[in-house]
């Protein structure tokens, strides 16, 4: 009962939120909900909109459809959350869902059949469509965090290996990019 697959889909949807919420963490509540343009979310509802899309696709995935009769996806667009706090629970809540459904499977069930909207998807399927969905708002929310933050002539705390450190960062990790594979497995 490996869980080969199943990690790298924990290890992907954890890199991505330490992204959003390190972002995010570098913002007051007042940044994050200031959307770049009135067309474009804020960051507080691009949160809102994750958290409600993760609880629903996850909630007893394998004997509900993943769009639950109790989600209003339109509502997640409104920004209508009291404080941070409110926020930071369902962000919480959203991701704890996802969580839960991935330490309780293996790759064994990579095969097994859910619903989203109707529609069959293997587990497999299900998560890649979940964790690229999930990416791409992370995405958004790093991105306009640090747009934010040079609008406000804030710090900003790279997230990533920061513009002219890829040599430095490498060397750290004690990697030269010119060495010889070693055609090694990863661990």
């Amino acid at each position: 009962m490996g869980r080969v697959v199943i990690a790298a889909f924990e290890a992907e949807f954890r890199r991505y939120r330490d992204l959003a919420d390190r972002a995010a963490a570098q913002l007051g509540w007042d940044d994050l909900r200031e959307p770049l343009h009135p067309e474009v979310n804020s960051i507080a509802v691009v949160m809102k909109h994750v958290a409600g899309n993760l609880r629903s696709r996850w909630s007893d995935p394998f004997t509900t459809d993943g769009e639950k009769p109790w989600r209003n996806r339109d509502r997640e667009f409104v920004d209508d959350l009291p404080d941070r706090d409110a926020l930071d629970e369902q962000w919480r809540g959203g991701w704890g869902t996802v969580e839960a459904v991935l330490a309780a499977c293996s790759d064994l069930d990579l095969d097994r059949t859910l619903m989203i909207r109707g529609e069959a998807h293997t587990l497999a399927l299900a998560l890649a469509r979940s964790l690229s969905h999930t990416a791409y708002h992370c995405g958004q929310i790093v991105q306009t965090a640090r747009v934010l933050a040079g609008r406000r002539n804030a710090p900003w705390r790279t997230l990533t290996v920061p513009r002219g450190g890829s040599v430095e960062f490498n060397a750290s990790k004690g990697f030269d990019p010119g060495a010889p594979s070693s055609g090694g497995r990863a661990v």
